[in-house]
């Protein structure tokens, strides 16, 4: 297919968004097409190409995930073993998850082990380095109990088991099993692999008047490279996409895994608390989303300045992926895919659910305050009203010029779902889910994806 009618419309939406630079994706039928927008650096004025790597965010979990069903196909490592099993040394607080996590749990974040692990460098060993430093990292919910997800860690502890398993490090492990074996060239672990030539720059949006400014943060922390470091073009993202849609075949014909290891990351599934922003499902490595009765694989990533989506249609034979360097988030990727979808009469993206006018809650077993190390959320009421306060991160704070406090109306959907509406224009809606309500008090607030047990 070619975009058609719809280039001109993703770049109104691109241009809209003030959108630095983008590269858009569509894989249908086996054949590629793409187009791109903008620059890859409002210092240098580049312009973006196809040949431009963005920084992929937590999209790079997809990759450690399909590289990690390697193994398994291979009988080296296997979903259900305990981890301690795989590395003897490994430990946390609770003896229970000690015991008992397996991959299955990190791939899918029902590991429930907080993001503890201090700062473990940037050498070669950081990986096992991450293992050692989190033997008293607490859990924030009962292993194999609930969706939560997880940054850095998990796919950390998965990335040190494919190193005692493979006898390489991690970034090695990537290079020979994928990204080599499937041709592509400009993906990389390594931030400073990739090509300065043809490297997009993250860009923060402080307001739509000022425009894009340059990130002061311009690449992830090492400790998160399996669940962050990918840097990749708009066209070997989708060499990803067609191992997902063609059983485990990357384009060039090479088998990357097999039809079973395929099966069993889009079918092996736990429910996620929040259905609505990304999906009802995760499986290993994939959010698996409901599109108005259409199964849909998908991955979101995002570094502090950049932003990946890719969605998978397996009955259409279809792929979409947007990386930017800069604008929103939610608004924008739904805008440029609706628009690519309408060209194809598929409709257009579920909308998130609109508030149920007089529902009538207790809100006296939401009020409380939940939190995770660097995210609080304060939940009070107020003539009926439910409303969740935010501390922001204060060099976050100080860099957007926004307060260290926000506060957002929560409109009910249902008793444990809510519509988050934004406060400012650079801002999406959001929803958040507050549930499993024990002596008339909700256990945990999750939003984006993220756990946060009650604390108070």
């Amino acid at each position: 297919m070619e975009f058609g009618r719809a280039a001109e419309r993703i770049a109104e939406v691109l241009t809209e968004h003030r959108v630095p630079g983008a590269a858009v994706g569509l894989l249908h039928g086996g054949v590629v097409t793409g187009l791109v927008h903008g620059v890859q650096d409002i210092d240098s004025g580049v312009a973006v190409t196809a040949d431009t790597a963005f920084q992929c965010g937590s999209l790079t979990k997809t990759w450690t995930a399909l590289a990690f069903m390697q193994l398994v196909d291979e009988g080296a490592v296997h979903l259900d073993e305990p981890v301690r099993s795989l590395l003897p040394g490994f430990r946390v607080a609770d003896p229970e998850a000690t015991e008992r996590v397996t991959p299955r749990q990190l791939l899918d974040h029902t590991n429930g082990i907080e993001e503890a692990f201090g700062d473990p460098g940037e050498e070669e060993d950081v990986y096992e380095r991450m293992v050692e430093q989190v033997a008293d990292a607490p859990q924030v919910s009962p292993v194999g109990t609930v969706h939560g997800y997880s940054a850095a860690l998990g796919y950390a502890i998965l990335a040190r088991i494919m190193e005692v398993a493979d006898g390489k490090r991690w970034d090695a492990i990537m290079r020979d099993r994928l990204f080599d074996p499937m041709g592509l060239a400009a993906t990389t672990s390594r931030p400073a692999e990739v090509d300065p030539a043809h490297a997009a720059a993250g860009h923060l949006i402080r307001s739509m008047e000022e425009g894009p400014i340059p990130t002061p943060i311009d690449r992830l922390p090492r400790a998160y490279g399996p669940g962050g470091n990918v840097s990749s073009t708009a066209g070997e993202v989708l060499a990803l996409a067609h191992v997902i849609l063609h059983g485990g075949i990357a384009p060039n014909g090479a088998r990357v895994v097999s039809e079973a290891a395929i099966r069993e990351m889009t079918t092996s599934r736990v429910p996620v608390p929040d259905p609505y922003m990304f999906g009802p499902e995760w499986g290993l490595g994939l959010v698996v989303c409901d599109w108005g009765g259409r199964t849909v694989y998908a991955h979101d990533g995002s570094t502090i300045g950049q932003n990946a989506r890719l969605r998978m249609l397996p009955a259409e034979d279809l792929a979409l992926v947007l990386l930017t360097n800069g604008g929103q988030r939610d608004s924008l990727y739904r805008d440029v895919f609706d628009a690519i979808l309408d060209e194809l009469g598929l409709g257009r993206i579920p909308p998130l659910p609109a508030p149920a006018p007089g529902l009538v809650l207790d809100t006296s077993r939401y009020v409380g305050v939940y939190e995770r190390p660097g995210t609080a959320f304060e939940v009070t009421a107020e003539a009926g009203r439910l409303f969740a306060t935010v501390d922001l991160n204060p060099m976050q704070a100080a860099f957007t010029g926004l307060p260290d406090r926000i506060t957002y109306e929560l409109l009910p959907i249902s008793e444990t779902h809510f519509v988050m509406p934004p406060v400012g224009p650079l801002e999406d809606s959001q929803t958040v889910a507050i549930f499993d309500v024990e002596r008339g008090a909700a256990r945990y607030l999750h939003t984006n994806c993220r756990l946060h047990p009650r604390t108070g």
